[in-house]
């Protein structure tokens, strides 16, 4: 993968802190009095709201109201959503932890692993709405608690959500053909297999980055901040050698990163920031925005161009 090392905490780290649920089996989502327990107050949505439980909450199913409702499409349960959340330990009312201070997160709904209380509660929400969820433990952190929030494998939850985006997943690139410029590699795409790239004989790398689009999408236009979903090739100028792919790993055949965050090298964040979701890239590196004179494990030499086939799938 383009993946460069970081210290920071990415946004997949970050869902995986606060929503990745143990192994707890999902409770029924019939009506129960916790969410008159519990009091939201703001509505700009730009500021964290204030919410006061009064704890220690009981939760015997989990549950979900609409505080605000928002004019967006509605949420399907295999979206990919953008959202800030506030999370309150029911047993004392303590808020653990809130994205207004850290930064929206991205959730796939369709994650088997993701919160029962996301699964069950969001689809069928609209995009700009606000809601609450009263979680029984099982349908939050599950067995397991969470030790870097101070939940308790036993403690109810509560979360605050505004439901920012959603987006839905393309399967490969469409939109509109777009005929390359000359004397660049020649792509050919094989269905469940690593595109084919074929580098043109006799001509030297470019010296500077290429974004050249292969297929042009006709979704929303690629933000700094925004996390994409992308399927991709990449192969060496020198040799055309395939060194990655997702297309090797069937059990995920995609890779996600925030894009302008330096969680990959600086070619796919300044090739990707602009574009829009649906098209097909090809994105020639030059080593001063790939992996430099370093290099790259066994493969990957320093100074390598690198060529890469980028589809993005989505971006939220």
């Amino acid at each position: 993968m383009p993946r460069r090392l970081t210290t920071a905490l990415s946004a997949a780290a970050l869902v995986s802190a606060l929503v990745l649920a143990g192994c707890g089996e999902e409770s029924a989502t019939t009506p129960s009095t916790s969410l008159s327990k519990v009091t939201v107050e703001g509505s700009d949505p730009e500021k964290a709201p204030t919410v006061e439980v009064e704890a220690p909450l009981e939760v015997t199913s989990t549950e979900s109201e609409v505080l605000t409702e928002g004019d967006g499409q509605e949420i399907t349960e295999d979206d990919l959503v953008s959202l800030e959340a506030i999370l309150v330990n029911g047993v004392d009312g303590e808020v653990v932890h809130s994205t207004w201070d850290t930064g929206a997160v991205g959730l796939d709904l369709s994650q088997p692993d993701l919160f029962a209380a996301f699964r069950t509660q969001i689809p069928g929400k609209t995009v700009g709405s606000r809601i609450v969820i009263a979680s029984t433990p099982e349908d939050a952190y599950g067995d397991t608690g969470n030790e870097q929030l101070g939940i308790t494998k036993d403690d109810p939850v509560v979360f605050v959500l505004d439901l920012q985006k959603a987006t839905k997943v393309l399967a490969e690139a469409q939109g509109t053909p777009v005929k390359p410029a000359k004397d660049l590699p020649t792509v050919t795409m094989n269905e469940g297999e690593p595109a084919t790239i074929e580098i043109p004989k006799g001509e030297k790398a470019p010296k500077k980055l290429v974004v050249q689009p292969l297929i042009e999408g006709e979704g929303d236009e690629v933000a700094k901040g925004d996390t994409v979903r992308v399927a991709y090739t990449g192969a060496l100028w020198r040799n055309g050698e395939v060194f990655d792919s997702s297309a090797n790993r069937p059990e995920q055949p995609f890779f996600e990163f925030e894009v302008g965050a330096g969680q990959v090298i600086s070619g796919w964040d300044k090739g990707l920031e602009g574009q829009t979701v649906g098209s097909r890239l090809l994105l020639v590196i030059p080593p001063a925005d790939g992996y430099g004179s370093a290099g790259q494990g066994d493969t990957i030499k320093g100074n390598d161009t690198l060529v890469f086939v980028v589809d993005i799938l989505a971006a939220y």
